[in-house]
């Protein structure tokens, strides 16, 4: 399997919302029509931090003076392709916020809301872990055809609840 490097990171402002992209611009697109956070793919001879502070200005126009590693979520996949996510939470920036960005639309979201929005089962485990401010943890999600199919949690598998009517959700 061939493993990519990417951060993702949430910015954190004083009215507990997160500053979310919804992916809704680019005709291809793995997170299409899916919310996420800010971040991108590690270029040639970047540290995770100078990544997530390069993509983040890139597509916020925000320039960060404050933030935090949160943990490393792998993705497996059934395509071949991997990924190591360096997740990140950001409270402190300067600039004034983009306007436009190609990947998606900007918006500031409640952080209880954010679990509820349209994205990767996978993105909810983490986004619980964030809201419980939990110290920095490996987390690894494996999908098969686009769907959540095992979830370890520090070297603990947690459960996969399967609804025949909504989505799959991991208990822990």
């Amino acid at each position: 399997m061939k493993m990519h490097n990417s951060t993702l990171g949430y910015l954190e402002n004083a009215q507990g919302e997160y500053l979310m992209l919804h992916r809704v611009k680019k005709k291809v697109d793995v997170n299409k029509d899916k919310w996420i956070g800010v971040g991108g793919h590690f270029e040639e001879g970047e540290s995770p931090d100078e990544c997530f502070r390069r993509e983040v200005f890139e597509e916020t126009n925000l320039t960060l003076t404050s933030f935090r590693f949160r943990g490393v979520v792998t993705f497996l996949n059934d395509d071949g392709q991997g990924e190591y996510m360096y997740l990140f939470t950001a409270d402190g920036w300067t600039g004034t916020l983009a306007g436009d960005c190609d990947e998606g639309d900007l918006a500031w979201v409640p952080k209880e809301q954010a679990p509820n929005l349209p994205g990767w089962e996978g993105d909810k485990i983490f986004l619980r872990l964030l809201a419980e401010d939990q110290p920095p943890f490996l987390l690894t999600l494996q999908y098969e055809q686009n769907r959540l199919v095992r979830a370890v949690l520090d070297g603990k598998n947690l459960k996969i609840a399967i609804s025949p009517t909504g989505p799959r959700k991991a208990c822990f």
